[in-house]
């Protein structure tokens, strides 16, 4: 078997509520797989893609933060889920002094993409649940990975809301001369019933049309009952129209995933 490389997609919006650790939990199982390891790496010091995903809190250690500031070596502290092919990094309560400790490392803006370098040769894919806002740590997010999948709100003002977070990031990029590229945007938490909601996707589409995904991740009763469950869309309600809106999910990134891929490996 060829060695694998993974490709690192971060799943970012500086803006909070937007879906984030909802996007990243159900595609990361949608895309694992038998020919397929999949890795979440949980940025959040609220650690809610690890407690998603049945760590209780009291077992979150060693987390990101022990790998990241404290050289706790990755493959040790990384876990399996029960899904199958799908691992995680936990997040902690540590990673609210993140930023802090980062300060004072040397590189400190690529701590994390050293750090995730050790697991790449063994997982095709690592997606890394970003915390809102523009930290150091957020930084680093955007240091580290291929390619940016963000989530956003379908609500009024959020076309003009993700212009000003694709300026900033392609601030962050020019200043640190970073090679990641846009995925794609996907619609989050959408009410068909709200007529303020079709036309905020109307204006997103028009505005975005390339970047903009065709799959949209529609409210449903299954997939907000799904964290308390400590369980996946595709496994709480397999059947649902949330769990086929995430399969769909899955093969529109992996569609896009060839490019991304190709020049993943030429910058490494």
């Amino acid at each position: 078997m060829p060695e694998r490389f993974a490709v690192i997609i971060a799943v970012f919006n500086s803006k909070g509520g937007v879906g984030k650790t909802t996007v990243a939990v159900n595609l990361a199982a949608a895309m694992a797989g038998p020919r397929r390891r999949v890795l979440i790496v949980d940025l959040d010091s609220q650690a809610s893609a690890s407690l998603w995903l049945g760590v209780s809190r009291n077992q979150l250690r060693p987390s990101t933060a022990s790998v990241l500031l404290e050289k706790y070596p990755i493959l040790k502290a990384i876990r399996h889920t029960a899904t199958p092919h799908l691992d995680i990094l936990t997040g902690s309560l540590d990673l609210a002094n993140a930023d802090v400790a980062l300060c004072s490392m040397r590189g400190r803006e690529v701590a994390l993409s050293r750090m995730l370098d050790r697991a790449r040769p063994h997982y095709d894919v690592i997606l890394l649940d970003c915390a809102p806002g523009m930290s150091l740590l957020a930084v680093n997010a955007l240091l580290a990975s291929d390619a940016l999948l963000i989530p956003v709100c379908a609500e009024p003002l959020a076309a003009e809301a993700l212009d000003s977070l694709l300026t900033a990031i392609q601030r962050v990029q020019t200043r640190m001369l970073a090679k990641s590229r846009l995925l794609g945007v996907v619609l989050t938490q959408i009410d068909v019933g709200r007529r303020p909601t079709r036309e905020a996707i109307e204006r997103l589409r028009a505005a975005d049309r390339d970047r903009v995904l065709h799959t949209e991740i529609r409210w449903t009763a299954a997939l907000s009952e799904a964290p308390a469950a400590r369980k996946t869309i595709l496994t709480l309600a397999p059947r649902s129209a949330a769990a086929d809106q995430f399969h769909r999910l899955a093969g529109e990134v992996l569609q896009r995933m060839p490019a991304v891929r190709q020049s993943a490996s030429v910058r490494n």
